[in-house]
């Protein structure tokens, strides 16, 4: 036992023996880039130049193996879990869009009615986080400082800018696509700060789209790409072929300046917006630590259409590395080198496109929820009578009437067995789970426990089926691009880097989850963790 007594303080030193040289930074920048899967940090990394992704991995700290702990690995989900160190099944954002069950509808994430636009068109800033059931990490920020620290949430995507934001931000703001401004709710602000107007009045997404998206260097030297017209991309309106250049003068006539959105311009304009947070709102500028939560939402919107072999996927993260690198030098600059802290990941990442995979013989496919729902119900209505037992479908999750159920007599466990019968009969589905099993079980395989992880049982639907690896549900008119949403790796394997703040360069290849990350900067920070919290403290060893 003495022996014992006498290593413990020696294994509690060398612990956290890398943690203890990190200085509390004045300013924490959060970036989420949306959609960015983990081989992107070295997929691109001859094309890369330096000072972006090339300084992240070379001054600072690479946790490599960074999973998310549940499903669906989607938008709304993935921010809320980075803030909030925790999963949905805690801080109950189950989707981008679930069924209500009182309201009878499917709603989505961050919509209010409650609150009212500033800056915009009425349903676009029409939002908070009023679903989100826990505080995050920048809500832990604001009270700790008795709000004197500030707290700006930013992103083109509404979702990407308020989870992160928290309840007790200073603003969030995201782009309207109607009127080409940046905007917010009355949740955060009663009227647009004046330099966010003299922002909006530069019209830049007007700028950006009166330009040619080329790409940045000779098309030939994209050899990590497939070749620029392949059959599984999807087109813009008005192009006949998914090929370079892109005249966005000509395309912007089949649509709003939400285009913008869907070039690696849009995320020159976040970046150009958050330099002007930075600046106005004075951020980094004292000993009271500031937090700029930031995403890159065009990433995704890029990689949906294209998928992640695409030139236009790679031309686009060539240039976000510029734009990084504009900030790092931006923050060293005007905050100092060793005096703000950075954090890089993604909300999901991104399945390789069905044409793709076939293309190179491995098994995949696309799960039809129509045609699903129909043969279903037409097994229900035969076993249980003509009814509408099914409300509704969202996440690859089933919502039973209940209220139908109950009063037509019907025994629930009937039911829902005929219901797996069906299911795990159907194509591309690998397991079908109740609520039940989930709500009263331990499950070890990673898969299963993410589905777990990922339930919210006042928001969850009663069935949940987990689609095969190389599947997903493109619905029946599917034409190409990609999805995601799964517990496999190509969706839950992220990058997850720390520069800044005295952290010496390394790697770790250990098992971490998304969830870890605000409880680590909670530790750096010496404050306390958000009030779900979940996650472990990362060590920088």
């Amino acid at each position: 036992m003495k022996y014992l007594i006498f290593l413990l303080p020696f294994l509690f030193s060398n612990t956290w023996a890398g943690n203890q040289n990190i200085k509390k930074p004045k300013l924490v920048v959060g970036i989420v880039v949306d959609q960015m899967r983990y081989d992107y940090l070295y997929k691109y990394w001859d094309k890369y130049q330096e000072g972006g992704f090339k300084r992240l991995l070379n001054k600072g700290y690479s946790f490599e193996n960074t999973h998310y702990n549940y499903t669906p690995t989607y938008t709304g989900p993935g921010h809320a879990a980075i803030y909030s160190g925790t999963s949905p099944h805690v801080n109950g954002i189950v989707g981008n869009n679930w069924f209500d069950r009182n309201e009878k509808r499917v709603v989505y994430v961050t919509e209010d009615n409650s609150v009212q636009s500033v800056g915009g068109s009425e349903k676009a800033g029409q939002m908070s986080p009023k679903y989100l059931m826990s505080t995050t990490i920048t809500d832990e920020l604001e009270m700790n400082t008795q709000k004197r620290a500030k707290v700006v949430g930013i992103a083109l995507k509404d979702r990407g800018a308020i989870l992160p934001a928290g309840h007790a931000a200073d603003a969030a703001y995201w782009f309207d696509g109607k009127t080409g401004n940046f905007i917010s709710s009355s949740f955060y602000v009663n009227d647009l700060p004046q330099w966010v107007k003299n922002f909006n009045d530069k019209k830049l997404p007007d700028s950006y789209l009166n330009q040619t998206w080329n790409t940045l260097l000779p098309i030939e030297k994209y050899t990590e790409s497939t070749a620029d017209d392949v059959s599984w991309e999807i087109l813009f309106k008005g192009k006949e072929k998914p090929t370079f250049p892109y005249n966005l003068a000509e395309l912007r006539k089949n649509t709003d300046f939400g285009l913008v959105s869907k070039t690696p311009f849009g995320s020159t304009l976040t970046l150009e917006f958050a330099l002007a947070a930075l600046e106005n709102e004075n951020m980094g500028k004292d000993a009271i630590c500031d937090f700029l939560a930031l995403s890159f939402s065009s990433p995704d919107y890029i990689g949906h259409q294209f998928g992640p072999d695409a030139i236009e996927v790679q031309d686009n993260y060539l240039r976000l590395d510029l734009e990084l690198k504009r900030l790092f030098d931006y923050l060293d600059k005007n905050v100092g080198k060793n005096d703000y802290l950075v954090f890089l990941t993604a909300d999901h990442g991104g399945m390789n496109t069905i044409g793709y995979l076939k293309d190179h013989k491995i098994k995949s496919g696309n799960f039809e929820q129509k045609r699903f729902e129909n043969e279903l119900n037409i097994v229900l209505n035969k076993e249980f009578g003509e009814e509408k037992w099914i409300e509704s479908m969202e996440n690859q999750q089933i919502y039973l009437n209940h209220e139908l159920i109950k009063a037509k007599n019907i025994d629930v466990e009937k039911m829902s067995k005929s219901i797996i019968k069906f299911s795990q009969h159907f194509d591309g589905v690998y397991r079908v789970l109740t609520s039940e099993e989930i709500m009263n079980n331990h499950f070890e395989t990673p898969i299963v426990k993410r589905v777990q992880n990922g339930f919210y049982n006042k928001r969850s639907g009663d069935i949940s089926l987990i689609l095969n690896p190389g599947w997903f549900d493109g619905g029946e008119n599917h034409k190409g691009g990609t999805t995601h949403g799964s517990g496999f790796a190509y969706d839950t394997h992220i990058p997850l880097v720390f520069m800044g703040a005295g952290i010496k360069p390394g790697k770790n290849i250990e098992y971490s989850e998304i969830i870890d990350i605000a409880p680590t900067i909670a530790h750096i920070l010496k404050i306390m963790e958000p009030s779900g919290n979940t996650g472990k403290i990362l060590e920088f060893e």
